[in-house]
Order: C-alpha cells, then structure tokens, then sequence
C-alpha cells in the first residue's frame, strides 16, 4: 500500500484523540482496584492473552485463511477491548468498574503481549524470508500514540473534571466515525482479496467472536464470579480495539489485507455484542469526575 495523508497523519492523529478519550475516561483508582477483585481481573487477562489467540490460531488454520488474512485475525486477537464494551456492558447490566479495570490493564499489556503474538503470526504463516519485521521505530510509534494520549487524558480528568465529563461524547462520536472510515479504507484497498473470501472471513470472524463472548461469560461462570463480572469479562474480551488493529495493519505493516479481519469483526461485534446485552436503551452517563485533590482519586 503506498503512503498517503490518511495513514501516515490522519489515522495517527485520529487513533491518538481516541486515545486520549480514553485516558478521560481512567483514573489511577481504576488500577488500584484489582486489588478488589483480582479473580475477575486475572481470569479476564489470562482469556485475552492465552485463550484468544489460540482461538484465533486455530481458526485461522481450520479456515485455511491466506496468509496475509491470517495474519490479520490473529492481529484481532492480539489487540485490546474497545472503550466501547463498557457501554455494552453497562446495557447488558455488567461490573462497568471492572470492565474499565480490565481496558486499563489491557491498554499497557498489549504493548508486551501484542508485538509477540504478532512477531510468531508473521513467522507462521509469511515464514521468516517472506517478510520483513517493522522497524524499531514503528514499533515505538504505536507505544507513543497509545500511552502518551492515554497519560494525557488521565491528567485532563484530574486536573479539569468538567471538560472531561463534557468531551466523553463527541470522542466517543469521533471514535465511531474513525472506526468507520477505517473499515473503508481497508475494504476498498483489499477490495479483490475480501471478495474472494468473504464468506471464509466472514464466518471465521463470526466464529471467533461468538468464541469471545461465550467464553468470556462462560468461564468466569463455572469459577463462581458473579453474573455482572462475567457479562464485564465478556463484553471486553469480546469487544476488541478494532481500530487499533487496522491501523497498525495499515500504517506498521503496510498491508490493506491485514487489517480486512478486524475491518469485518469491527462490523459484526456490534450486532453480536447488542444481542448479548439485551439491545438498546440510553447510553450510559458519563464517568464521574475524580473526587477533590487530597481525595486519592487520582
């Protein structure tokens, strides 16, 4: 894919203001709270970054997924819940403090367990003369555009309340309309690979996401956590950063094809992840803003 405006500034920027809504959105007290449950936030991180991809893997396989689409889904798996499985969660009647906890944690993990997963899908299915890894750089880019938002936007909740409250949701509107520009981008730029596959992508992408949500609400179940901390658990690892993962397909890898898995997932999660939750009904309120200074808020 040649370089153009929208990948090399746009979507960086954009992915960067989504970022920081996101960051509005924490505060330090939302990590101090595994300290509160850690059952619920272990299960969840462990079916995220062990479960999930062998799902991914293994579909990717039973599929016969070409390479470059393979590639893509594990991507997908690798890649951290969306801000928006707390509002999914928050309609389906979930632990939303656990589901900000668990996209927290998410957030920095996946700077670890990301690049990994990813490095062993492109050995697998590209083979190591095949492809050449993303420089250091690109790689330290995504960390900025994720952390540096993320920091700014729990300083702008601490320091400026009232703007935060006030900015959840025209970021929260952006975030959608980026999302839906990404998948754009993606399908008219692999236009002939998603036509030849579609129905193969498309169930497969369906499967794992199916594989997701019952996962995610089954497990916490059979070990005895309560009802909401497993709607949360699977509401956020069924419910992936979709917009994360095309925009390193995009901008990192290079490769429109890549990022046609979660272009497709990003699509049907929201239908799938509807019905689990029971369907409409308003939009959560906004998070409350951090209690006064000496409050330990953060």
């Amino acid at each position: 894919m040649q370089a153009s405006l929208l990948t090399n500034l746009l979507l960086p920027l954009a992915l960067g203001v989504i970022m920081l809504g996101l960051g509005m959105g924490l505060a330090l007290d939302d990590f101090r709270r595994v300290a509160r449950y850690p059952r619920a936030v272990l299960v969840g991180l462990a079916l995220q970054t062990l479960l999930l991809p062998w799902v991914a893997f293994g579909l990717a396989l039973g599929f016969g997924l070409e390479p470059e689409l393979a590639v893509g889904l594990m991507l997908l798996a690798a890649s951290p819940g969306g801000a928006t499985a707390n509002i999914y969660s928050h309609l389906a009647r979930g632990d939303v403090a656990l589901n900000i906890t668990l996209t927290a944690i998410n957030s920095l993990l996946c700077l670890l367990t990301l690049p990994v997963i990813l490095d062993l899908a492109l050995e697998h299915f590209l083979g190591a003369g095949r492809y050449v890894p993303p420089p250091v750089a690109k790689v330290v880019e995504v960390a900025v555009i994720i952390l540096l938002p993320v920091a700014a936007g729990m300083a702008v909740r601490h320091f400026a309340p009232g703007f935060a409250v006030a900015s959840v949701r025209p970021l929260r509107l952006l975030s959608v309309l980026v999302l839906a520009l990404l998948v754009a981008v993606a399908v008219a730029q692999s236009w002939q690979v998603l036509l030849s596959s579609v129905a193969v992508v498309g169930l497969a992408c369906l499967l794992f996401n199916l594989a997701s949500l019952g996962a995610g609400y089954a497990t916490p179940l059979a070990l005895r956590l309560p009802r909401p901390q497993a709607i949360a658990i699977s509401m956020e690892i069924g419910i992936h950063n979709g917009t994360l993962a095309i925009f390193i397909a995009l901008n990192v890898l290079g490769s429109a094809a890549m990022a046609i898995p979660a272009a497709v997932y990003s699509l049907l999660m929201f239908f799938t992840a509807g019905g689990g939750g029971g369907g409409g009904g308003p939009p959560p309120p906004p998070p409350p803003p951090p209690p006064p200074a000496g409050g330990g808020g953060g």
